[in-house]
């Protein structure tokens, strides 16, 4: 059952839920863009309903509230270690269906692949609610529904739909139907908006050979690319990070670990002991993000890992879309195979 909330109503709503979970959400940031007469669209922890960002697309994803850019794992000293404390509150994530399914891809990271789990990644996903923001139209570089990111139908708290200066809320779980019930100016059946279609199109190939590794699409971005790694940033499925080791005394005996976001994109990120790295080159570097994003994940999980955000294409400083590299690599991919053919 659903409910139908004025604004007023809906304030009060969150108002209620405010007294068990802390609440998350895309907020307007006045010049907080690349430049100061751009406002960004960001995540941060409300008091509030007014201040949540419901009708624009967030410039970064809601990765942020489970897998912060930095985090302390653990202090130590010569003796003894001891993990960070967190919040423990149970924390209510305003999200969009993109959103949504990316966290998916990041459980399957953190918590299923392999014989261990992440721990602390596990720590703060149990507390973890999700809001569904409903999509009324599609947004600018977006391609969520041919990568079938476009709809949920489970998986989280309630929906929030706002359309003509009224709330429409869908709630799936029953400890938090009682704020909105109480709030609510009357009750309807409430189905989430989505996407429906998108003005930009993907193609993934059903499979995609190791050959595709030394096709000369990747040349391109040797240039092109400037290997900033806003796109990883930027990207809800993304999840390289660094170890750093923070040291209070000379002797190196005491301190913190902690775990910072990073970049496969960046240079120096797959440097290994005795000088040697890896990708050298930006065009292996964009060929393993693409790669893992539309074959390696896939091939391990059973499906894509990218979720067709485009916030990729909308930080690029360079202009490089992600959704023509997908559709250049099925070409090739295409190219080959008639090649094949030809030659069987």
């Amino acid at each position: 059952m659903g409910y139908i909330l004025t604004e007023e109503g809906f304030q009060d709503a969150l108002k209620e839920l405010r007294k068990e979970y802390r609440i998350f959400a895309p907020v307007r940031k006045k010049g907080a863009g690349r430049f100061t007469d751009i406002d960004a669209v960001i995540y941060d922890e409300v008091e509030e309903g007014s201040p949540i960002e419901l009708e624009e697309k967030s410039d970064y994803s809601a990765k942020e509230v489970l897998t912060p850019l930095s985090e302390t794992l653990f202090f130590f000293t010569e003796e003894q270690c001891k993990e960070a404390d967190i919040d423990t509150r149970p924390v209510l994530l305003f999200l969009r269906s993109c959103d949504l399914q990316a966290m998916k891809r990041l459980d399957d990271m953190y918590l299923h692949n392999g014989r261990e789990q992440d721990w602390f990644y596990q720590r703060r996903r149990e507390k973890l609610h999700y809001v569904l923001i409903g999509c009324g139209h599609s947004y600018e570089n977006c391609f969520c529904v041919d990568m079938g990111a476009n709809i949920t139908k489970d998986g989280y708290a309630f929906s929030v739909d706002k359309i003509d200066e009224n709330y429409r809320i869908n709630v799936l779980e029953e400890a938090v139907r009682s704020a909105f019930a109480a709030s609510s100016e009357r009750q309807e059946e409430v189905v989430p908006r989505h996407v429906t279609e998108n003005e930009v199109h993907v193609t993934v190939p059903e499979t995609i050979p190791i050959e595709i590794v030394k096709h000369p699409l990747w040349d391109e971005y040797n240039t092109r690319c400037i290997g900033c790694g806003r796109c990883n940033y930027a990207c809800p499925t993304c999840s390289c990070y660094t170890m750093q080791d923070v040291y209070y005394t000379d002797n190196g005996k005491v301190g913190e670990r902690r775990r910072v976001g990073s970049s496969c994109m960046v240079d120096g990120y797959t440097n290994v002991a005795g000088g040697g790295q890896y990708r050298k080159t930006q065009g292996e570097r964009m060929r393993f993000k693409t790669l893992h994003k539309i074959r390696d994940f896939r091939k391990r999980f059973g499906y894509d890992m990218c979720v067709g955000c485009g916030r990729c294409d909308d930080i690029c400083g360079e202009y490089i879309s992600f959704s023509n590299i997908i559709n250049k690599v099925a070409a090739a991919v295409e190219e080959m195979e008639k090649e094949g053919s030809k030659n069987a």
